[in-house]
């Protein structure tokens, strides 16, 4: 293998010492060590460069950021006199195709690393603040939708917190703060310029042109860019917060073909983003689409930061966002103990407490699932007579059986109180009237969401809720897909699209499908 491996570089000699790349670059050649040893560095505590692994003959550098246009998480330097293979950044995607055996140790070997970067809190961020903050949780969700490794001090419980806001003159007031690899601080930091400090989102050449423009990175878009990227077009996926979308926030998706012990929505979304990703899709996070230029081809893309790409097709996979309730206090607590998704993340927060868990459908009979392990007891709120007109057969069962779930019919939520943090609940059984307020310490909401398409208006039509038209729908005339939209090129996939089915497996069918007719349509532009 290494010796096949050497044919996609060049066969180099180091010294003692010398830098093969740092912490903060981005598209780092990679290294095969062939003699002598390579020690991997991270940013220590006082500044300094710390080992955390070397590398000896046979084995090689790299992991996720490698494939991506991220600024890499740890630095690396010859240990000692040697020899390795220096593989050019842009030869790596070619050397993992066409030799897949290597490719599939090189790749498992990047998720793993990088895994254990995020068990471990190594490599990535300090997050330093109360836990029930809303502005902590914002940077934490940030920091594990993305993958980005993070190790929070809990200004309240951990020993080691006043050390740390010690070391870097913080007192109680400049909370939440961010301490960087390069140890400089931010204080309560938005997300845009998060992103950018850690180096995890790119800059475009206004005038370049991609073949396909991917908005959203949940699963119907990262389908179709894996699937675009995969046949050789350009591609790029703009998301504005992090890869996944609403099955992001998923505890477990039992029901998802290939997986029959079921998998977490931030695992599925994260295996499709480096997939994608592997065969050399970009993916810009935290710029969300705010507008296009629709008059001509190839459309024009305005981001949230002002710049804007060109696509010569573009893909509508933006989804949804989560609907809210409409209950006084509710603005007060959201963010904090209003929570619309159910990951391991919230779970922690409120262990041992009594929660509430709004809806009727399989996000939140999943979610009522996976929190009733860890917290006090599960109260699940629908406004209907029950269950099974809404969730799968399995979920009721489960949930029907469950000791620690109380299943209330007919019921809403009326009453939100406490000072600093949510300390009970109430709601109202809308047929008697009879109201009920429990001790709770958080709000788990999924009633659905509304269509992302605001950044469409004027260009696209839209039915009367806001949903993508396609021709699918039967409303958009000469529409040479099921996906394509009245402009030549636009099409729609996913929850985004009118019509169509609200699950994992269709929006990842729809954003397959939808790369043949893409296909169709650039050599048509092309005149091939």
């Amino acid at each position: 293998m290494a010796e096949r491996l050497s044919g996609y570089g060049v066969e180099e000699a180091i010294a003692r010492g010398q830098v093969l790349f740092r912490r903060g670059d981005r598209r780092a050649d990679f290294f095969l060590v062939l003699d002598g040893q390579v020690g991997i560095t991270r940013t220590g505590e006082e500044g300094d460069d710390e080992i955390l692994t070397i590398h000896r003959a046979g084995q090689f550098s790299g992991e996720l950021d490698q494939i991506n246009a991220r600024a890499l998480l740890v630095g690396a330097r010859a240990l000692t006199d040697g020899r390795v293979v220096r593989v050019a950044n842009r030869d790596v995607p070619r050397m993992m195709a066409a030799e897949p055996d290597i490719g599939e140790i090189v790749m498992r070997a990047f998720i793993l690393r990088r895994m254990g970067f995020l068990h471990h809190g190594e490599a990535g961020i300090v997050l330093i603040g109360r836990p029930d903050d809303p502005e902590t949780l914002r940077i934490e969700r940030f920091a594990v939708r993305n993958g980005y490794p993070l190790r929070l001090v809990d200004v309240e419980s951990d020993e080691a917190a006043s050390g740390c806001m010690g070391r870097h003159g913080l007192d109680v007031a400049d909370l939440p703060a961010v301490v960087l690899p390069d140890r400089s601080v931010l204080l309560n930091p938005d997300t845009m310029a998060l992103a950018d400090r850690l180096g995890m989102t790119e800059r475009f050449d206004p005038e370049a042109v991609f073949d396909v423009a991917v908005v959203g990175a949940g699963p119907a878009g990262l389908s179709a860019a894996t699937y675009a990227a995969s046949e050789g077009l350009a591609t790029v996926i703009l998301e504005g917060l992090a890869p996944g979308g609403q099955a992001g926030a998923s505890s477990k998706i039992e029901n998802y073909l290939g997986f029959p012990t079921g998998i977490s929505g931030q695992a599925l979304a994260g295996r499709a983003q480096v997939q994608a990703q592997k065969f050399g899709a970009r993916l810009a996070v935290s710029r969300a689409v705010v507008g296009i230029e629709c008059d001509k081809r190839p459309y024009r893309l305005k981001l949230e930061d002002g710049q804007t790409l060109l696509a010569r097709a573009v893909v509508i996979a933006s989804g949804a966002r989560y609907r809210k309730l409409d209950v006084e206090g509710y603005d007060r607590f959201d963010g904090q103990a209003i929570h619309y998704a159910a990951t391991a993340m919230e779970s922690d927060l409120c262990r041992g407490q009594a929660v509430v868990v709004v809806g009727g459908g399989n996000s939140a009979g999943q979610a009522a699932m996976f929190l009733s392990r860890t917290v006090g007891h599960v109260h699940m709120l629908v406004r209907g007579e029950g269950l099974a007109a809404t969730m799968s057969d399995y979920l009721v069962q489960r949930i029907e059986g469950s000791a620690r779930i109380t299943l209330h019919p007919f019921s809403e939520v009326t009453c939100l109180t406490g000072e600093r943090t949510l300390r009970q609940i109430g709601w109202t059984d809308r047929r008697t009237g009879e109201k009920t307020v429990v001790d709770a310490g958080a709000l788990f909401v999924m009633i659905g969401a509304e269509p992302n398409t605001d950044w469409l208006r004027g260009c696209i039509d839209l039915d009367d809720s806001g949903f993508v038209l396609t021709g699918e729908s039967g409303q958009v005339p000469g529409a040479r897909s099921a996906y394509e939209t009245e402009r030549h090129g636009v099409y729609a996939v996913g929850d985004v699209r009118a019509g169509s089915i609200k699950r994992v497996a269709a929006g990842v069918g729809e954003g397959s499908v939808v790369v043949s007719a893409i296909h169709r349509d650039l050599e048509a532009l092309r005149g091939v």
